[in-house]
């Protein structure tokens, strides 16, 4: 483990921003799961992208048993140097979990500016909460968005 030299501040409501360089590494993008690990004697908090229930090292959700607290399958168990005496703990079938919504297209203001422009123009009596929906952002993004025109 290395320390980054990265500090971000806890808000009020509990929420960190993990930075960008340390997603872009991970590869965790909006919307992913997160997984958080704990080392409550060391006061260890760490936090990785959520594999799911898989096998830790092949991925393989056939033949699950728990070894030294991780998921691994039975051929990797046997793969494994040393595998003597170990005892296998099966791990029932999981039903398939909550399915997480794609991650939005990230847009730059510009262009969602360019895009309020162009539907301004085109219906100018229209609602903010019909823009924001024509553009697929919040309407509170669609108020941030005027304050700029």
């Amino acid at each position: 483990m290395k320390k980054t030299g990265m500090k971000r501040p806890l808000d009020s409501l509990g929420r960190i921003v993990i930075p960008i360089e340390i997603r872009n590494t991970t590869g965790i993008e909006v919307g992913d799961p997160l997984e958080f690990y704990m080392d409550v004697e060391k006061g260890f908090m760490g936090i990785g992208k959520y594999s799911g229930v898989s096998c830790k090292l092949c991925n393989s959700v056939q033949d699950l048993s728990y070894f030294k607290s991780s998921l691994l399958c039975k051929q990797c168990i046997l793969d494994m140097k040393g595998n003597v005496g170990m005892t296998l703990i099966p791990v029932p079938p999981v039903k398939e979990g909550p399915t997480y919504k794609e991650s939005k297209v990230h847009r730059s203001t510009l262009q969602l500016l360019k895009s309020l422009r162009q539907l301004m123009k085109e219906h100018p009596g229209a609602k903010q909460s019909e823009y924001a929906e024509w553009i697929g952002v919040s309407q509170g993004r669609i108020s941030q968005l005027k304050k700029l025109l």
